[in-house]
């Protein structure tokens, strides 16, 4: 695949933030990825209009769901960075 360069420019605090995890791949490679997910999300709100237009809007009872199980992600999410936290001590 061809790359072409850019510049971007990021809060201080952010680019502090992500210094050590995007050490390992580097900055391009991590900031790639980053807009590779936030082009899949957004295709996801594309389809998740798409279908409320053809099936109605989600319920309270699904985004309830939705919610309780976004809610377990982030909590083994931060389970796992706390182990790995823990490894590096």
């Amino acid at each position: 695949m061809a790359t072409k360069k850019i510049t971007v420019t990021v809060p201080e605090e952010l680019l502090e933030e992500i210094r050590d995890d995007a050490t390992e791949r580097g900055i391009s490679a991590y900031v790639t990825e980053a807009i590779r997910q936030k082009r899949e999300h957004d295709l996801f709100v594309e389809l998740s209009d798409w279908l409320q237009e053809e099936h109605g809007p989600v319920t309270d009872e699904e985004l309830a769901a939705g919610r309780a199980e976004l809610e377990e992600l982030a909590a083994e999410h931060e389970r796992r960075r706390g182990q790995r936290s823990g490894e590096a001590a």
